[in-house]
């Protein structure tokens, strides 16, 4: 089953998950679940499945593969997968190595920022409080991203996978996916070391095949040219569709960013007029503190299937 006319699927993206009309798109992805054997135990609920739905355009047989794909994922992937509490990779987040920007670009898409780059023990940039167990800690953020002689790229590619579950929860969030902006000043030779065909093959899973969630650009900036050798164990197991999908800004992004982002929503840094990166870094470090006991409970269901007892929009 899916959707009959192409014109549809814009207004079934637009219904809420209640709605009749998307009542036998999820009963027939239900059916057909509790029917294979490696996901019929899963915690099937309507929230969760319409995420497959969403992925796949109301396509019931390609929102059944991904599913399967996405279970099979994290069992394949405990390195990854098994542990998603905040806790586990608290230094890189302290380390101002990611964020999500507080506002969406003009198409609804979420924009995640990853800063790959050499760790450099200097000035303590920004303190700021998260709240975590009931209580607020103050933080440290520092220059600095990803030190891979502290952070292994399993690490690394938690973090990515944490924030994926975070936001696959928002409805407009699975409407209209998501872009990310990966800052590769500094990347070195010790950083390419870590990133083996393994690793490459699990990173274009998730960025085609095995998580719901659409992946509308993929945008590199300051990309040194020894970066080029791991990019090409990645391309391999991209489809052409992701290919297209993949800009290359150099180290004059700050002019060419604008032509896919407003302004208003970049960080000065990156030719915007937005908050700061350190701004966007600790407050997604906070709402991720913040979601330590859904993370848990997720870790535990490696099926995915978890009911979140806090809001799912970050805004």
């Amino acid at each position: 089953m899916k959707s009959e006319e192409v014109d549809n699927i814009e207004e079934l993206n637009n219904l809420p998950v209640d709605s009749i009309r998307i009542a036998p798109y999820l009963s027939e992805l239900k059916q057909q679940a509790a029917a294979e054997a490696s996901i019929r135990h899963l915690n099937l609920t309507e929230t969760f499945l319409i995420r497959f739905l969403q992925a796949r355009d109301f396509d019931v047989a390609l929102a059944l593969k991904l599913l399967i794909n996405y279970h099979k994922w994290r069992q394949e992937c405990p390195e990854i997968t098994a542990d998603l509490r905040p806790s586990s990779v608290i230094g890189l987040l302290q380390n101002n190595y990611h964020g999500v920007l507080r506002s969406r670009d003009d198409a609804g898409s979420r924009v995640l920022i990853y800063r790959i780059g050499k760790y450099i023990h200097k000035q303590i940039f920004k303190r700021c409080f998260v709240h975590y167990n009931g209580e607020y800690h103050k933080i440290s953020i520092v220059l600095g991203q990803w030190n891979p002689k502290e952070f292994t790229a399993y690490e690394v590619f938690r973090v990515s996978l944490i924030t994926s579950e975070l936001i696959v929860q928002e409805w407009e969030t699975q409407r209209n996916g998501l872009k990310a902006i990966f800052d590769l000043q500094d990347w070195c030779f010790t950083h390419a070391l870590q990133t083996n065909p393994s690793l490459a093959k699990k990173i274009s899973s998730v960025l085609t095949d095995s998580f719901p969630l659409k992946v509308r650009g993929i945008h590199l900036i300051n990309e040194p040219i020894f970066f080029r050798p791991v990019f090409a164990m990645i391309r391999p197991f991209l489809p052409d569709k992701i290919k297209q999908r993949i800009h290359m800004h150099g180290s004059s992004y700050a002019r060419s960013l604008s032509d896919f982002f407003p302004k208003a929503i970049l960080p000065p840094e990156y030719g915007g007029t937005g908050p700061s990166i350190n701004e966007v870094c600790c407050d997604w470090t906070e709402y991720i503190m913040q979601s330590e006991d859904y993370l848990y409970r997720l870790s535990i269901d490696l099926g995915g299937g978890v009911a979140s007892s806090q809001s799912s929009a970050y805004a």
